[in-house]
């Protein structure tokens, strides 16, 4: 089993940075994948980022072109963490955030956090 637990969120003005970090209790590898996704009110869940293995001991990450140029993340597995940069933030970018996980090889998210919240408004 692994669990994750997110944290940083909170209330941002347009514009503005926010560091979330999403840490790892349980049996998590090195190679498997973590992610996060966002859910805005009334909508569905969505794709933000994540981290996979690749072959050669290294990482890549994906983003939602929504977020491409603003958001950042990056997996440091020696904390089993992960973690979110989020620059020129936007209302629209106001939801709960996830931190999820996958096995290695797996498509399917099989492990999420709770979410944090980020609010972004003036």
């Amino acid at each position: 089993q692994v669990q994750l637990v997110e944290s940083g969120g909170g209330l941002l003005r347009p514009g503005d940075s926010l560091r979330l970090s999403c840490t790892a209790s349980g049996r998590i590898n090195r190679n498997d994948t973590m992610g996060w996704f966002r859910q805005a009110p009334g909508k569905d869940r969505e794709f933000v980022a994540d981290v996979k293995w690749r072959s050669g001991r290294t990482y890549f990450t994906t983003y939602a072109d929504s977020v491409k140029g603003r958001f950042t993340t990056f997996r440091e597995a020696s904390k089993n963490a992960i973690y979110l940069l989020m620059n020129s933030l936007k209302p629209e970018d106001t939801a709960v955030y996830f931190c999820a996980a996958a096995r290695f090889g797996v498509s399917t998210y099989e492990y999420w956090g709770r979410g944090t919240q980020v609010t972004v408004s003036s």
